[in-house]
C-alpha cells in the first residue's frame, strides 16, 4: 500500500493528532491513538518522528499496531518495522495479511529479515514465538569491565540488559547468566564468569508452552529466561512483560470461554457483526442441543408432573443450584490446573476431594429448601397441601444429589477436557450448567418418586 486511506468524519486532523502524538508519555499517546480511526492513526504516525513512531508501535497497549503499518506506505513501515524490538515486530508480521507481507520483506534490512524468520517458524502461543533475540551475550573469557563497556555500547538496541548471557568462546553454548547488579558490584578486573552464581542457568526449549514459561518466570522470580536449543546455544530470551501480555491476552481467552463463546482478539469495539455472530453463535447452538435434553426429561416426567404440579415451582431452585456448584468447581480447577497446583493425574484426588465438598454443601442447601417449604407452610404464605412434610423433604434430598453432582462433574470436566486435548477453559459456565440441569432433573424426579409414591404419585 503506497497511500494512506481516507480518515473517519470523527477523527482528529492528522496535523493535530500527530502534535498530540509526539508530546508526553507514550501511554498517553497510544490511548489516544487507539480512539482514532487505523486510516486517522497512520496519517498521523506518518508525520512523526520514526523514533517516536517507533516508540508507539513497540506498546503492547497499541490495539491495532498490524493495520496501522499496512495503511502506512510500505517504504516507511519497512523502516518502522526495523526499529522496533523483534518480537513485538514479529508480532505485527503475523496478523498482516498478504499482500502486504510479500510487498514489506523484501524492504526490510538483513538482520530484520532473519529475525523474524525465525520467530515466525514457531507455533503462536511458544516461547519461540514471543522471545525476542535482542539480548546481551558476551564469551566467557570477558573481564566484568569490558562486559560492562559493552553493555554500554549495545544497550540502545537491546529489549534489556538485567540480564547478561556467558557464553563458552568456541561452542557458543550457555554457561552462566549473570544480573546486572552482580556485575555492578564486581571487581573490575575479574573475569565476568566470577560475577556469577555457581549454578546452571534456568532455561526453556523454543516450543514449550507460554503458560509454562510464565510458570518458571513466577517460580524462579526472573526478569527474564533464555531460550535455548538443543546444543544450549541462545535462540533468543522471553522477558516478563512478554509474559503479562501473553497472560493478558490468554486470561480474555479464558474468559470469553468462561461465558460461553469463541475466543476474540480484537477490542469489543472493533469486533465484526459476523465475527460476532460466529463466535457466540456456534456456542449458542450446542448449549441450545444440551438444554434439548432438558425438556426431553421434563417429558419423560410427564405424568408425575401432572399428578403434583407443585413440584414444578422448585424446578428452577434444584437447576440453578446444580448448576451454580458445577460452575464453582469448575472455576477452581481451571485456575488450578493453569497454576500447575494440580495434574492430570490427581483426578482422583480432586474428586475425593469434592465428593464430600459437594455432599456437606448439598446438605446445607437441603437444610435450607426443607425449612423454607415449612415456614411457607406454618405461616401460611403457601399452601402445599397435606403432603407438604413429604414435598419439603424430597426439595432438601434432591439438593444434597444435585449438588453432590454438579461439584464432583464440575471439578472433573476439566480433566477431561485438558485430556482429549482441548482447553479446559472450555468446561465453562454454561456448559457445566447444561450437563447440571438434565441430570438435576432425573435426580429431583427420581427422589420424589420414592418419597412421594403412593401419596401424590
Amino acid at each position: 500500500m503506497d497511500s494512506i486511506p481516507e480518515t473517519a468524519p470523527d477523527d482528529l486532523p492528522a496535523d493535530t493528532l500527530a502534535a498530540r502524538l509526539v508530546r508526553g508519555h507514550v501511554a498517553d499517546a497510544v490511548e489516544l491513538l487507539n480512539e482514532q480511526s487505523t486510516a486517522a492513526g497512520a496519517a498521523a504516525l506518518a508525520q512523526l518522528p520514526a523514533e517516536r513512531a517507533i516508540e508507539i508501535l513497540d506498546t503492547p497497549e497499541l490495539e491495532d499496531p498490524a493495520g496501522l503499518v499496512a495503511a502506512l506506505p510500505q517504504g516507511q513501515a519497512a523502516i518502522l518495522l526495523d526499529g522496533m524490538s523483534a518480537d513485538q515486530a514479529a508480532e505485527v508480521f503475523r496478523e498482516l495479511e498478504e499482500p502486504v507481507r510479500a510487498g514489506l520483506l523484501p524492504r526490510l534490512g538483513d538482520e530484520t529479515q532473519v529475525s523474524l524468520q525465525q520467530l515466525l517458524s514457531y507455533p503462536a502461543g511458544t516461547a519461540g514465538s514471543m522471545m525476542t533475540t535482542e539480548f546481551v551475550s558476551v564469551p566467557a573469557g570477558w573481564t566484568v569491565e569490558r562486559t560492562l563497556q559493552h553493555i554500554r555500547a549495545v544497550e540502545s538496541t537491546r529489549e534489556t540488559v538485567y540480564a547478561i548471557y556467558v557464553l563458552d568462546p568456541d561452542t557458543r553454548a550457555l554457561l552462566r547468566s549473570v544480573g546486572l547488579r552482580r556485575l555492578i558490584i564486581a571487581d573490575p578486573a575479574a573475569p565476568v564468569l566470577s560475577a556469577a552464581r555457581d549454578m546452571e542457568p534456568v532455561t526453556v526449549s523454543p516450543l514449550l508452552d507460554q503458560e509454562e514459561v510464565a510458570r518458571l518466570i513466577r517460580r524462579h522470580d526472573l526478569l527474564a529466561v533464555p531460550v535455548v536449543d538443543e546444543a544450549q546455544h541462545v535462540l533468543g530470551i522471553v522477558t516478563v512483560d512478554d509474559v503479562i501480555d501473553a497472560m493478558v491476552e490468554e486470561g480474555t481467552e479464558d474468559v470469553h470461554r468462561f461465558g460461553g463463546m469463541g475466543a476474540t482478539e480484537e477490542p469489543y469495539t472493533q469486533i465484526g457483526f459476523g465475527t460476532m455472530l460466529r463466535k457466540r453463535g456456534g456456542w449458542l447452538c450446542i448449549l441450545f442441543l444440551g438444554e434439548m435434553l432438558t425438556a426431553s426429561a421434563m417429558q419423560h416426567y410427564e405424568v408425575a408432573l401432572e399428578r403434583a404440579v407443585v413440584l414444578t415451582l422448585f424446578i428452577p431452585l434444584i437447576m440453578s443450584s446444580g448448576g451454580n456448584s458445577g460452575s464453582q468447581a469448575t472455576s477452581l480447577l481451571i485456575r488450578a490446573l493453569a497454576l500447575g497446583e494440580v495434574k492430570l493425574r490427581d483426578w482422583w484426588r480432586v474428586a475425593l476431594r469434592e465428593l464430600p465438598t459437594g455432599l456437606v454443601l448439598g446438605v446445607i442447601l437441603g437444610a435450607i429448601g426443607l425449612g423454607r417449604v415449612a415456614l411457607w407452610q406454618v405461616l401460611g404464605i403457601y399452601d402445599y397441601g397435606e403432603h407438604w412434610a413429604r414435598i419439603g423433604l424430597t426439595v432438601g434430598a434432591a439438593l444434597v444429589g444435585v449438588v453432590t453432582f454438579g461439584s464432583l462433574a464440575g471439578s472433573m470436566l476439566p480433566f477431561l477436557l485438558k485430556r482429549v486435548g482441548f482447553d479446559p477453559a472450555s468446561a465453562s459456565a454454561p456448559l457445566v450448567a447444561t450437563l447440571v440441569d438434565v441430570t438435576g432433573l432425573v435426580i429431583y424426579f427420581s427422589v420424589a418418586v420414592a418419597v412421594l409414591g403412593g401419596a401424590l404419585l
